[in-house]
């Protein structure tokens, strides 16, 4: 079998001839700009709204790259094409593209200088393995909350997709004491509820969909197409703070995200949400989106 493509700096290369420098600032600094893109029938979905939204985050950083956005995007589909020969006809793939500002063999901790960098391109992609996401559409998501909290946004823009993600990694070691399987779930220093690392996290009270506030999380892809789904199939979506109180008192909680699109969260902290099961809404929303997308999601991901 042909080894997948990954694109990286000025060409394509097989998987395994692609490597960092060690002294490539997304290892040194961990300063990398990312996006994850998945295909459906072997094509890239939004792909068009990632790579905008990654160039937004490159703009803000101030990193410049010797790529157009429509570039981008030709050289995605070119991958994705390719990439997806290696795969059977019902499976599919994530494609990742990240950013780093680049080498700097100068750079000693603090006591080295920026010299001249060129920002390290590259985009490659990998199988979905959906086996991986069955038990939370059986039994539904164990969210846990931490005692570390989400990084301020005076801190740290959430809007950027970035891989500075030691706290989340820590983060993930306590909830994972309580539950291997438990998801994170970021509180802010205000104790409002923010995201979790890979997923955008909403409540569901009567018709209105509740996300938290743009302020505080990464507007996902997802958590868009679940914002245009609503009103196909009858619900409001609002943005308002709000606490672990209202998670666990709410109707239903979802997460939305790019390998599985979304999921039902049936536990907060040990605790059951509503009756603990995956509830009606969450049936009608993962209707609409396999309606869009021209694909049964909750099947693929019970039978791939």
């Amino acid at each position: 079998m042909s080894e997948p493509l990954v694109y990286l700096n000025q060409g394509f290369v097989p998987a395994s001839q692609a490597k960092l420098n060690i002294y490539d600032l997304g290892i040194v600094l961990g300063a990398t700009l990312t996006e994850m893109t998945r295909t459906f029938h072997h094509q890239p979905f939004r792909a068009e709204d990632h790579v905008a939204r990654l160039y937004r985050s490159l703009k803000y950083s101030g990193i410049t790259v010797p790529l157009s956005s429509e570039k981008m995007l030709a050289l995605t589909n070119e991958l994705a094409e390719a990439n997806c020969r290696l795969i059977g006809p019902h499976e599919d793939i994530g494609i990742v593209h990240f950013i780093t500002p680049g080498e700097n063999s100068l750079y000693a901790g603090s006591a080295g200088a920026a010299g001249s960098l060129a920002p390290t391109i590259c985009i490659h992609s990998f199988p979905l393995r959906f086996s991986m996401w069955r038990h939370l559409f059986t039994d539904g998501a164990h969210v846990v909350t931490p005692s570390i909290r989400h990084i301020p946004p005076q801190c740290l823009e959430p809007k950027m997709k970035n891989r500075s993600r030691l706290h989340w990694w820590l983060a993930d070691k306590q909830s994972q004491a309580v539950d291997p399987r438990a998801i994170t779930l970021l509180l802010d220093l205000d104790g409002n509820v923010t995201e979790c690392a890979g997923s955008n996290f909403v409540i569901v009270k009567g018709r209105t969909i509740i996300s938290p506030t743009t302020r505080n999380i990464l507007w996902g892809i997802s958590l868009q197409t679940l914002k245009e789904l609503a009103p196909q199939i009858g619900m409001e979506f609002i943005e308002k703070d709000f606490q672990p109180y209202d998670v666990v008192t709410a109707d239903e909680a979802w997460l939305t995200t790019t390998p599985y699109c979304m999921a039902p969260c049936t536990r907060i902290n040990g605790t059951p949400i509503a009756d603990g099961k995956p509830g009606p809404w969450f049936k009608k929303m993962i209707a609409a989106w396999s309606q869009r997308v021209g694909l049964d999601i909750e099947a693929q991901i019970m039978t791939a």
